[in-house]
């Protein structure tokens, strides 16, 4: 009797060990099979919030945060993609599948930037260690982060083989390797031109990279045409939808913002009519999609209540309908052709390349024409106010970059005006929250200030003394 109870209980344990692991969850798996759900994520680009912060569009149904720069605390969730893309590196490691490996620095290089560029400072090479009883990571610099992820970029190009095997689940570019070295080229430029405030040794090696990749374009292709845009394409599939399809509150609560509008009314740019819908009043006056003045905005800045008023009088455009009533509508581009051609205007307005600045800044024009199906850009470029002017290149190739950015690359368009001020943000209207303050950042998870608090508090007091939504990160200063 003793020894059978010894057996069972014996039993017993092994059973219990035994219920820690799902043997029907595989542990291992081929990289491609992780691919195509890494890619639906990380390529979704489109945030209606960032189009409220980056003055493109407004909310009347209360104030928004985003709106208002009345923003505190922002997410680590990012670095749950990151858990994949580890993984995905993992298994090509284990099955010596390179390409896959230069996907996964790629992808890496994509969130930790993310991540940064909300934060600061954040954990990098002491993160997702867990496994190995890691659960409170140090903080990397964002100096130490821009440093790995252009070394990584590097990397992913040099692997980037026809050789090194074929890729599988690529919803993006079919396995085109080709394809894959032009994306990660062209991202490396515009992260080198997000450093562009840097100088002294940081600063020439920028530029010296710049030009590299600029002046080599056997060893480092980088995108020609709309047919390299780095696009999630939407299916008329449950979950493959347009984000917006069938949303309520983008159809009756976000309208066009005054600024934007008023923007393209200036420049006479017909990409207006792709964006906006006529105004109530328009519309009962009968006017033809293709007038000007059938357009409207409010003032992202003002009271709510003075919006809601100039909405009730049918004097503000809503986005065009096709933003909720098409479920397949616009690709959403995490990096476009018109981004890269804005990035090498801008590199040859600084006179970090030898290139035409105005040929570059025209290409992007005609570019984001082509992709939002808007016809006229010839007659566009000649306009007196849209013709490339040197003396004020920068801001013109900024503010088509901006106008470009509408309702897709996510939050691009307002780091960019972190970065160079264009086009400028209205913060005067009365409603502004933060002391009529654009916000430089975002305040860090609780949870590390609960569970991680020895280091990310030493991340605050190395940043900003104090952690706080208006603190200027490395990214930004001179």
């Amino acid at each position: 009797y003793i020894f059978f109870t010894i057996l069972v209980l014996a039993s017993a344990c092994t059973d219990f060990e035994d219920l820690q692991l799902d043997p029907n969850r595989a542990t291992q798996t081929h990289p491609g099979l992780l691919l195509t759900n890494i890619e639906a994520i990380t390529f979704n680009y489109i945030d209606i919030g960032a189009a409220l912060a980056s003055r493109q569009l407004a909310y009347t149904d209360g104030a928004s945060n985003e709106q208002y720069y009345n923003w505190q605390r922002a997410g680590f969730g990012r670095y749950n993609s990151l858990r994949q893309v580890t993984k995905m590196d993992q298994e090509a490691a284990r099955l010596n599948l390179e390409n896959y490996r230069a996907l996964a620095l790629f992808f890496k290089s994509v969130h930790i930037l993310e991540l940064s560029k909300v934060f600061g400072d954040v954990p990098y090479s002491d993160a997702l260690q867990a496994e190995a009883g890691k659960f409170t990571p140090e903080y990397d610099t964002q100096e130490e982060i821009y440093m790995q992820v252009l070394a990584d970029l590097e990397e992913a190009n040099s692997l980037l083989n026809t050789s090194n095997g074929a890729i599988t689940g690529d919803i993006i570019y079919d396995g085109d390797i080709t394809q894959w070295k032009k994306l990660v080229n062209s991202f490396k430029l515009r992260v080198l031109l997000s450093m562009s405030k840097k100088g002294g040794a940081i600063g020439t090696q920028i530029i010296n990279q710049f030009k590299e990749i600029v002046d080599d374009p056997t060893t480092y292709p980088i995108f020609e045409s709309n047919a390299d845009n780095a696009s999630l394409r939407f299916q008329d599939l449950v979950n493959n939808r347009y984000p917006y399809f069938n949303s309520n509150s983008l159809k009756t609560a976000y309208y066009m913002e005054a600024s934007f509008v008023d923007l393209l009314k200036d420049l006479e740019d017909p990409r207006l009519f792709a964006f906006a819908d006529i105004t109530p009043q328009a519309a009962d006056d009968e006017l033809p999609t293709t007038d000007f003045d059938a357009y409207g905005g409010i003032d992202g800045s003002a009271l709510l209540a003075t919006n809601t008023n100039l909405v009730v009088a049918g004097l503000v455009s809503k986005v065009n309908p096709r933003y909720y009533n098409n479920p397949v509508n616009e690709p959403s581009n995490l990096l476009s052709y018109a981004e890269v051609e804005f990035i090498l205007a801008e590199a040859a307005a600084r006179n970090w390349i030898t290139a035409d600045a105005e040929e570059h800044y025209n290409n992007g024009i005609a570019a984001s024409f082509e992709f939002f199906d808007v016809a006229g850009v010839s007659a566009y470029l000649l306009g007196s106010e849209v013709e490339f002017n040197s003396s004020t290149g920068i801001e013109q190739i900024i503010t088509q970059k901006h106008i470009n950015f509408f309702m897709n690359g996510g939050w691009e368009a307002f780091y960019n005006n972190l970065r160079t001020g264009f086009p400028t943000f209205s913060v005067n209207g009365g409603g502004v929250l933060n002391n009529q303050i654009i916000p430089k950042r975002w305040m860090y998870p609780q949870d590390e200030l609960l569970y991680n608090e020895a280091n990310v508090s030493a991340a605050i007091t190395r940043q900003y003394t104090t952690d706080n939504i208006n603190g200027e990160m490395w990214l930004l200063k001179n």
